[in-house]
């Protein structure tokens, strides 16, 4: 024990009134440089107000800054068998799940709510790619699962926010087989008429967008967001071609029809809350879309026969 760390230092701060200012007081724009108050920056969802660049945000985050008034009720995630494999790399299977549940205070990948956006019912899912890179295993896959049986229980469209390296490794074919599970999931949904929306953000990738993550009634991906199934680097590497530049970028995508809409942060409630009371024909929103597809009517004056 360090007893002028520990004791000494913190009598003499306290005696002359210093404060220990916390290390991400500050946070740097990945484009820009520029340094952002981190209070600035939380009030702002993580999107730099002046780039508008677009920070990674925890699952817990999301869903209070996506629900209304932050309010939710979470879904409890499935249990399942821990490590069914017994994988072993240069560190235990088990030993990487206890640092990441440190790490995000999560069991696993998925965080599940239920709430209100703009006053409708909705189930939210999101992947959090702090735990292990948003990895697509057992776990992840049951909570998925799960959050679509909730959906067809209450009969509320699913919004998912996809953020993914794609399947876990350390569960083998386990983490391969949870694609055609989510993927029977998305059906039943369909087969039920309910929307489902997925929110592509920054990295999806793999076998999440190989199942899931594509299969949305409407799809929206984050400004500069990397969406495809394998990576740039590999891609490159394998057809021995420089890449075109923005390629797998929300925007080169949108622009070659692979989604349907780029939108910030910030005004993803309300873009989802509005195709939703389309999607779901609420009076409001059909009345809505009618005035944006159909002309104004134009009266057209009366002919009165010539004399």
């Amino acid at each position: 024990m360090n007893w002028i760390t520990n004791y000494v230092r913190p009598k003499i701060n306290s005696m002359l009134g210093r404060r220990e200012i916390p290390d991400n007081l500050w946070i740097k724009d990945p484009e820009s440089g520029e340094m952002v108050f981190h209070k600035d920056l939380e009030e702002n969802q993580y999107v730099i107000p002046s780039s508008g660049h677009h920070m990674k945000i925890s699952a817990k985050e999301r869903l209070r800054f996506f629900f209304d008034d932050g309010r939710y009720e979470p879904i409890d995630n499935p249990k399942v068998i821990v490590d069914p494999l017994k994988f072993r790399d240069e560190k235990r299977y088990v030993d990487r799940l206890k640092d990441a549940k440190a790490k995000t205070g999560m069991e696993d990948a998925i965080l599940s709510g239920t709430g209100t956006i703009e006053g409708l019912p909705v189930v939210v899912t999101v992947q959090d790619f702090a735990f292990m890179g948003g990895s697509l295993g057992m776990a992840a896959g049951d909570a998925i699962i799960r959050a679509f049986s909730v959906a067809l229980e209450k009969k509320r469209p699913l919004i998912l926010f996809a953020a993914s390296g794609g399947a876990r490794m350390q569960e083998g074919i386990l983490s391969l087989m949870q694609l055609p599970r989510t993927t029977v999931a998305v059906d039943r949904l369909k087969e039920a008429g309910l929307p489902y929306i997925v929110v592509l953000t920054n990295p999806t990738t793999g076998g999440v967008t190989a199942s899931y993550a594509m299969l949305g009634d409407v799809h929206i991906a984050e400004p500069g967001a990397l969406i495809g199934f394998a990576g740039p680097r590999v891609i490159e590497q394998t057809i021995r071609e420089k890449l075109p530049e923005g390629f797998q970028r929300s925007e080169y995508l949108m622009d070659h029809g692979m989604v349907d809409m780029v939108v910030s942060r910030l005004e993803l409630k309300s873009t989802i809350a509005n195709l939703l009371k389309i999607l779901t024909k609420a009076p409001a929103a059909a009345k809505a879309a009618e005035a944006e597809i159909l002309p104004p009517v134009v009266p057209v004056p009366e002919r009165r026969p010539q004399a």
